[in-house]
């Protein structure tokens, strides 16, 4: 296959015969010359050749390797045993270096340092994806002056007994009215089998002097009127829609009650919404 090969290799084939030769068989009379013992290499030094020796500036370091086989040609060529091999045994563990020893007697202490090495990438890998979620979710949260305008603080020394005061809060209308003991009785009686959406007055309320619903209506969305209706409540003038004085749905196509948000009273004398 060698000699097939240089064949057809035409000007390589001079290079290329520098590292294999074919000889004959062993049942066919030697070629003189072909085999030298000694340190005698069969190259004309004077001929470039194209081998991994001449490449890095290097001749063989030892002698030939030859191959028999029967009846057939002989293949001889360098065996290349001056190659360097890498030693890794700068990172190999020293418990393992030494080859005339089973590295099972050392297996637990190297498994009890992989078990430890991966715990703690895990639990910093965990905290790094916490702290990265958490900076995420932070960076989409509203902004300081976005949640300073998400409550309202209003002082019910303002607004006398008997009267609603409108605020505006998140961009909508908030009706606040200080109801008198009168409409704190009629609401607290109303059956509220008898209501489209049934909510008692105690359930609206924290103190029953004061109802804090959003002033929009729960039909189509309009505005109100505070103080208007057949309940004395709120009347929305766009579809005929009546509330009492608890913002609940009395009469008109609106479906639900008025909407209460969340408040809290610091004081007897303030509110704050939201």
């Amino acid at each position: 296959m060698m000699m097939s090969l240089a064949a057809r290799s035409g000007a390589f084939s001079p290079y290329m015969q520098a590292t294999a030769f074919a000889v004959a068989g062993p049942l066919k009379a030697l070629i003189p010359g072909v085999v030298v013992k000694g340190e005698t290499v069969l190259l004309n030094p004077k001929k470039q050749f194209l081998c991994r020796e001449s490449l890095n500036g290097q001749s063989p370091k030892t002698g030939h390797a030859v191959t028999v086989s029967i009846n057939a040609c002989t293949g001889v060529r360098f065996a290349h045993t001056d190659v360097r091999i890498p030693d890794f045994s700068d990172y190999r563990r020293p418990e393992v270096q030494d080859p005339h020893k089973s590295s099972q007697e050392s297996s637990e202490s190297r498994r009890t340092f992989s078990y430890l090495v991966t715990g703690a990438t895990t639990v910093m890998g965990v905290y790094a994806a916490k702290t990265v979620v958490s900076q995420f979710v932070s960076s989409m949260s509203a902004s300081a002056d976005v949640l300073a305008m998400s409550k309202i603080e209003i002082k019910l020394q303002d607004i006398p007994e008997g009267n609603n005061m409108t605020f505006k809060w998140r961009g909508k209308p908030l009706f606040v009215r200080h109801r008198t003991e009168k409409e704190i009785a009629t609401e607290a009686a109303v059956n509220i089998a008898e209501l489209r959406d049934p909510e008692h007055d105690k359930d609206r309320v924290i103190n029953p002097s004061w109802v804090i619903v959003l002033g929009v209506c729960t039909h189509l969305g309009c505005v109100p009127i505070a103080n208007a209706g057949d309940f004395g409540g709120y009347y929305c003038p766009c579809h005929g829609s009546h509330y009492d004085a608890s913002g609940r749905i009395r009469k008109g196509p609106a479906p639900l009650n008025l909407e209460v948000p969340y408040y809290e009273f610091p004081d007897n004398d303030t509110v704050i919404v939201g």
